[in-house]
């Protein structure tokens, strides 16, 4: 996430059934002496039927390994196989395959040689219970709205955040001295979500984060209860968001132009213009400066500033929007209709504005800057070409490189992907030949994916080196990808590549850790977060089970904490549970999401 470069009723849809109970932590076994090698598997464990896998950390001479149970009983027993030198964990592994064993059962453990992984279940029903704890990360993110102890207990409860936000827009100097002029509104944009560990709300970020969560909807309507209910809460802060009919802002118009050498965000904000801003959609809505950690929201005494409008912001909107009209529609028809008219009031704005973007030009909230929006016009008008069946949608959508382009990794700043799954999984009027094409594509995009493994000791689809921030949302948004191929086609080593991916975020790492917290053994307890944090206030709360470290970042180790460990770590290994680690260890909206489809897929 490139974030520093420097309401319905909450019980409504049955959110009382969404918080499971955190299960129980027990401490790992001691550090094994060094011909004792660590073993690391999925803390949480495994369905019967799906692979199992245990990575340990050895030499060249394959290393003899028995699964037990509780009791110390052997159950199991074989060789590993060696992989040898590995780049992303920096040792040298070998494999362990125990899928052939699938009796139901607790507090199993694979033994190598003295040293003893992390206890773990085989079950049917695993991932349900995370899928409803992922999901219920995005309650406890709301803005606008107390977070109840009837809900979810007593220790996590807390007033509302910015309860009333009514915000104007951000005017005068900012910290580049470059000069605004604002805008001549204020807007109430109460709701919404905090998009990580700060109090910073994103139309950008938001966006991606719940298309994530309405098109695990849109697989499985009725698979998890309160999602739509949590939807509309973001659904309703986006839509306000938007600007005002008849308003004209002064913005800077054009792609910004770096210094030979100086990174694309580090480039001032090209020449400013006029613009017709009606219908656009405002970047974010934050605080003017950083809050001091910890700080819980309600505790928020900064001043509360609209930035911007911005092109991508606009697209975001417009794409979402299109979504919800389409999802809604026959639920609360009033509300589709209200988010069509906004979506394409939007759209018509981007078309107006195309070349409208942020700049790195204000303190206290993450930038979001994203100098090529073709990829937002084509999911935007993907989203509306479903919801509609307009011509002219379908004629934008037709006229994009991305229409034909390879599908790839979803995120914030690549959302084409996003656009291709809409058009390859609902009914539309494309013909069958494109749709089967398109479908293809993620096929495709799948079994590269899957080949990533390759060369890769603990075996995900996953490159071996660069693990950038939120490298953890980055897989999952992968596996959710490789879940789509294995809807499309029905190929099983599709789920297989899903569970690898699942495997590494719940213990399968070099790092011996559940990067989500309250599943496992071991699991991340002190994220970048000014509310969880009790290392810094012990009457604050760590962080409720299902939320997900944005984990390893050996690319953009800015933080005081990456700092110390440049230089000295391989990539899967660049990463530590400490509050301060914001490149490390910070969690957010759009991380969390692909851990709510992916988990909800698993259980399906």
């Amino acid at each position: 996430m490139r974030r520093r470069h420097l309401p319905l009723p909450a019980r409504e849809g049955g959110w009382l059934a969404l918080f499971a109970v955190p299960l129980l932590a027990s401490p790992l076994p001691a550090a094994a002496a060094p011909q004792d090698p660590p073993v690391n598997l999925n803390q949480l464990g495994f369905e019967p039927g799906d692979p199992k896998t245990a990575i340990v950390e050895a030499g060249a001479a394959p290393r003899d390994w028995q699964l037990v149970d509780a009791a110390g009983r052997v159950l199991a027993s074989g060789k590993a196989l060696p992989f040898g030198p590995d780049i992303a964990s920096g040792v040298e592994v070998q494999r362990i395959d125990f899928s052939g064993f699938r009796i139901a059962g607790g507090g199993y453990r694979i033994r190598v040689g003295g040293s003893e992984s992390a206890p773990f279940a085989i079950r049917p029903g695993l991932y349900a219970p995370l899928a409803r704890d992922a999901l219920a990360f995005f309650y406890h993110q709301r803005a606008g709205t107390p977070i109840e102890a009837a809900i979810v207990g007593e220790k996590w409860a807390r007033p509302a955040g910015h309860a009333h936000e009514v915000a104007k827009c951000f005017a005068g100097r900012d910290e580049r001295g470059t000069e605004w002029a604002g805008c001549p509104y204020s807007l109430d944009v109460t709701g919404g979500w905090y998009d990580a560990g700060d109090h910073g709300k994103y139309v950008v970020n938001g966006g991606i984060a719940l298309w994530t969560l309405l098109a695990a909807h849109g697989r499985r309507p009725l698979a998890m209860p309160g999602l739509l209910d949590e939807a509309r809460h973001e659904m309703e802060f986006l839509l306000r968001m938007q600007v005002p009919a008849g308003t004209r802002l002064t913005v800077p118009v054009g792609k910004p132009k770096p210094a030979p050498g100086q990174p694309a965000w580090q480039a001032p904000p090209p020449p400013f213009a006029t613009i017709d801003a009606s219908g656009m959609a405002h970047q974010k809505v934050a605080d003017r400066a950083w809050t001091k950690l910890p700080t819980p929201p309600q505790d928020d005494t900064q001043e509360r500033l609209l930035y911007p409008p911005t092109t991508a912001a606009t697209l975001n909107l417009a794409a979402t929007a299109a979504q919800c009209a389409r999802i809604w529609k026959g639920i609360d028809d009033a509300f589709a209709a209200r988010c069509l008219a906004a979506a394409e009031r939007a759209f018509a704005a981007a078309r107006r504005n195309p070349e409208v973007h942020a700049t790195n030009s204000f303190t206290g909230s993450g930038g979001y800057g994203d100098n090529d929006v073709s990829d937002e016009f084509y999911w935007a008008a993907a989203e509306l070409f479903v919801t509609t069946g307009g011509a002219g949608y379908r004629a934008s959508l037709e006229a994009s490189p991305h229409f034909r382009a390879p599908a790839g990794e979803p995120g914030w700043p690549q959302v084409a992907t996003p656009g291709t799954i809409t058009l390859a999984t609902q009914p539309s009027a494309l013909p069958r030949a494109e749709t089967d094409r398109l479908r293809g594509s993620l096929v495709a995009a799948a079994d590269r994916f899957l080949a990533e493994e390759a060369g890769n000791g603990y075996r995900i689809p996953y490159p071996a080196s660069g693990y950038p921030w939120g490298s953890n949302g980055a897989l999952l948004n992968r596996a959710m990808v490789l879940g789509i191929a294995g809807d499309l086609t029905g190929d099983s080593k599709y789920r297989a590549g899903v569970i690898d991916a699942i495997d590494y975020v719940l213990g399968r790492n070099p790092n011996r850790v559940s990067y989500v917290s309250g599943y496992g053994a071991v699991s991340m307890r002190h994220p970048h977060h000014r509310f969880w944090a009790p290392s810094l206030d012990p009457k604050l709360p760590g962080p409720p089970p299902g939320v997900l470290s944005g984990g390893p970042n050996s690319t953009g180790m800015i933080d005081p904490v990456a700092a110390k460990l440049k230089g000295h770590c391989a990539p899967q290994r660049c990463w530590a549970d400490e509050v301060e680690a914001y490149v490390l260890n910070e969690v957010a909206i759009n991380w969390n999401a692909p851990l709510v489809w992916v988990a909800m897929w698993l259980a399906d």
